[in-house]
């Protein structure tokens, strides 16, 4: 079991993903100290993250700011931050939310300021794919909503070939019977993005596959490939 979003696109051969529980809030949200607010940061100011996809929308939406490396686990990351090495740091909601410190955040940041990585905010059960036994008890953990909505950014991530460290962001939503999946991709500095978005009523790979592949036809492998030198 582990969080979906660190989870390589394309399993282990003898590995099926058995169960997908009910997903979490995906949001990012930011922590600062002061209580500021994203755009109430002072000009300058550092905002700590080890995400790429993070540090890209960042800049994005404020080309003033400093957006520096800083990893370890939340708690590492809170104790830094009360330290004074940074003004505020991103963190995704889900993660606090599991940890009982949803009183911590100072923002939840929108998406259109920053979208999630793909299958942020949900679990992964994995079992070996002979093991029948397994896979049939772990179903009863499965959300079928949650499942197709990470299916489909996952099958994104995997037809844009980029890793869970590529500045990729996926967002879907399955309501009222229709999928709707949005995705976009920057460059590592926040200089440039693509986005796209689509929906529908069938199967969750292909609509992953067709956002994926209308954002390679506008020059998504490019940007991705800057990213990983």
């Amino acid at each position: 079991m582990h969080s979906l979003k660190d989870v390589p696109a394309v399993a282990a051969g003898d590995l099926v993903l058995a169960a997908v529980p009910p997903r979490e809030d995906p949001s990012d949200v930011l922590v600062s100290n002061g209580g500021l607010r994203l755009e109430q940061l002072p000009a300058g100011a550092r905002v700590g993250t080890s995400s790429p996809r993070r540090r890209a929308q960042l800049l994005l939406a404020r080309r003033d700011l400093h957006v520096e490396e800083i990893r370890g686990n939340v708690d590492t990351r809170l104790r830094r931050l009360r330290e004074g090495r940074c003004e505020a740091i991103v963190l995704a909601r889900a993660g606090l939310a599991r940890l009982g410190r949803l009183s911590e955040i100072t923002e939840v940041l929108p998406e259109s300021v920053l979208l999630p990585a793909p299958g942020q905010g949900a679990l992964a059960i994995f079992a070996r794919a002979a093991d029948t036994r397994t896979r049939d008890a772990l179903a009863a953990l499965d959300d079928p909503s949650s499942r197709r909505e990470v299916t489909a950014e996952r099958r994104l991530l995997a037809v844009l070939e980029a890793g869970c460290r590529a500045p990729v962001a996926a967002r879907a939503r399955a309501e009222h019977g229709e999928l709707r999946l949005a995705a976009a991709v920057f460059s590592q500095d926040g200089s440039r993005s693509l986005a796209e978005s689509a929906a529908s009523q069938g199967e969750p790979e292909a609509l992953g596959e067709e956002v994926a592949r209308r954002l390679l036809d506008r020059g998504a492998a490019a940007l991705i490939g800057e990213s990983s030198r």
